[in-house]
């Protein structure tokens, strides 16, 4: 693949808190489409990875680019407007105001009018926001969740504040979507929904996808390469068979030796 097939590349990122190495010598390269996972345990690393991505912790070493560019100076919505988004593995949608403003809010970077157009409601004003309720709209109909466009976000089912969430992420026209855990609280109905979806997201819009998550029924049966964290360490890194049959990672994973488990 050519060089500007990347989105995203870490390089030694390190991270400390005091004493604590947190995440050790972290290496990524995500190129345009691609799928992957990041497992681990609890503890891993893998959350502090995302936060370092979105640049809400500054590594203490090494370096993060996004197509090309350094993120080391710059803040998260700055980050969000070089083609970075991301969902949270605690939900974290505007409860108070309605679904369909999430996704407005998500997509703002995008409409483009002064302060003073805003507060004399001029027609450039009223003309972005029509164009942001469109497309808001859309990410609703592929959501399924356009009928509940003007319910309030805390009133949505569980399953729904998870797909809003990764709509109003969607809204910001990411080149790469970050998910923390997005099939944490689901049945299992709503988990193989969530597969489909994913897929379904990354040939719809052409973005690369980078998953957290423990269940590994949903890893393994979307993901084009996983990489797996132990301790802020890569252990290793593969297809999903190679991972599925590496005893390390089935040690460290799930803390039994190879021969007892099935991963």
């Amino acid at each position: 693949m050519a060089e500007n097939d990347i989105v995203l590349q870490a390089k030694n990122v390190t991270i400390r808190f005091g004493g604590l190495t947190a995440v050790s010598d972290f290496d990524l390269t995500i190129r345009s489409h691609e799928l992957v996972g990041l497992i681990g345990p609890n503890g891993a690393g893998k959350t502090t990875i995302f936060n370092m991505l979105t640049g809400v912790y500054k590594p203490t070493e090494g370096e993060i680019f996004i197509g090309g560019q350094s993120t080391r100076e710059l803040k998260p919505h700055k980050i969000t407007s070089l083609g970075l988004a991301r969902t949270f593995q605690n939900i974290r949608l505007f409860k108070e105001l309605t679904v369909l403003d999430n996704v407005k809010i998500g997509g703002h970077i995008h409409y483009k009018y002064s302060g003073t157009s805003a507060v004399l409601h001029t027609n450039r004003f009223r003309e972005a926001e029509d164009v942001a309720e469109e497309d808001a709209m859309k990410l609703l109909d592929i959501f399924n969740l356009r009928h509940r466009a003007h319910v309030y976000a805390k009133n949505l089912a569980y399953g729904d504040q998870r797909r809003l969430e990764i709509a109003r992420a969607l809204a910001a026209r990411p080149k790469l979507l970050l998910l923390d855990e997005p099939a944490a609280g689901l049945n299992t109905g709503e988990t193989m929904g969530l597969m489909d979806k994913i897929h379904e997201i990354r040939d719809r819009f052409g973005v690369a996808v980078l998953l957290i998550e423990h269940n590994m029924e949903l890893v393994m049966g979307i993901c084009e390469r996983i990489i797996v964290l132990s301790f802020g360490k890569t252990i290793a890194q593969g297809t999903p068979e190679q991972v599925r049959n590496n005893p390390t990672v089935i040690e460290a994973y799930l803390g039994e030796p190879a021969e007892a488990v099935e991963l």
